[in-house]
């Protein structure tokens, strides 16, 4: 065995027989894509069991390795993706190589500076180019939307995702017992949330069209990449604007996400993706339908981070828990029919005084 064929060892792997796989099958690659096997490296890991490689070409630029395996990940929602996101104009990683059966793929690069890294969190301004860019890409991709394409967004979707926050964050985070008043609050919250979001227009949805998935320029165009698209659905058209805005990793004050908010809205109607009830020319309504739009949202993702944290191991996730209660409550605290939800999160959290609730700890 060379030592092209060994140099994976720097890569840590669970298992060693696809340790050898993925071995195989870059060299199986240097041919048609001129890759090194022995540059492989880590290049970055998500929230699932998905991870991605970086490895180099013989004349001196870089590709992508995406391990997936199989029987925990599906690719064929990216490889579907990605071409959307191609047709429609976005910059999005070019499949060049796809062992469906084993769970690689070789990717083109997109470079290794998300927009996140990118970001001067200490002023706000400064990066109002980076976001323009951001909104550019977004009107784009739902521009190109199609109904039938991708999986809807619907009522068992949403449903099952705010599903998360009483299953993973109140009973496993906080060993609550979710039954009662408590229940009965979180059933008509969510019930009135899954309405007003399904009410909105739809179009194609990223998911999780924040900062950490977006890539800054590396090429000529000048154009962000868009990474993490493979869960794209079909639904609010209030949803990435959401979560540009309400970052999972990353808060800003509401000046400055009511500024680029309205730019979007600006761009949205005159493209006619607003074309709904009274949004076309009233910013207040379409925002307020945005504040839902990202309660739904956090909601969800406070399960998700906890269920990363408890059954994933993943410690990082649940620090960030925090900033999502904070969204949370300041949604609530905005509307009279989210004042119950206000209440049981304050008593959650301890914030508060009101007792109503009286649920036990498990």
């Amino acid at each position: 065995m060379n030592s092209d064929q060994t140099s994976t060892a720097t890569v840590p792997w669970a298992d060693p027989q696809r340790q050898l796989a993925c071995e195989v099958w870059l060299q199986s690659l240097a041919a048609t894509h001129g890759v090194l096997p022995s540059s492989l490296r880590i290049a970055s890991a998500d929230a699932s069991f998905r991870r991605y490689l970086r490895v180099d070409q013989q004349q001196g630029a870089s590709l992508i390795v995406m391990d997936a395996p199989p029987d925990k990940e599906n690719c064929e929602p990216f490889v579907k993706v990605a071409k959307l996101m191609q047709a429609a104009g976005l910059k999005a990683p070019e499949v060049l190589a796809w062992d469906a059966p084993q769970g690689f793929m070789l990717l083109t690069d997109l470079g290794d500076q998300t927009m996140m890294a990118a970001i001067d969190k200490q002023n706000p301004q400064a990066n109002h180019g980076l976001y323009m860019q951001a909104v550019d890409a977004l009107i784009a991709w739902q521009l190109s939307s199609k109904p039938g394409v991708l999986p809807p967004y619907d009522e068992a979707l949403l449903q099952r995702e705010l599903s998360l926050f009483p299953d993973w964050y109140l009973t496993q985070h906080r060993g609550l017992k979710v039954e009662g008043k408590m229940r009965s609050t979180l059933d008509s919250t969510f019930q009135t949330l899954v309405a007003r979001n399904l009410a909105a227009p739809s179009v194609f949805v990223h998911r999780d069209f924040m900062p950490r998935n977006l890539m800054m320029p590396t090429g000529q165009d000048g154009a962000l990449g868009v990474l993490d698209f493979q869960d794209a659905v079909y639904g609010p058209v209030t949803y990435d604007v959401a979560s540009l805005m309400r970052d999972a990793f990353l808060t800003w004050e509401e000046d400055f996400v009511l500024d680029v908010t309205i730019r979007y809205w600006e761009k949205a109607r005159k493209a006619g993706l607003l074309d709904f009830e009274d949004w076309h020319h009233d910013f207040g309504a379409f925002y307020r339908a945005v504040e839902w739009m990202g309660l739904q949202r956090h909601l969800k993702v406070a399960g998700i981070f906890a269920r990363l944290t408890l059954r994933d191991g993943k410690d990082k996730y649940l620090a960030d828990a925090p900033r999502f209660i904070a969204y949370i409550r300041a949604t609530a605290s905005r509307y009279i029919e989210l004042k119950p939800l206000l209440r049981l999160i304050e008593e959650v959290e301890g914030t508060d005084g009101v007792t109503g609730f009286a649920f036990g700890r498990m």
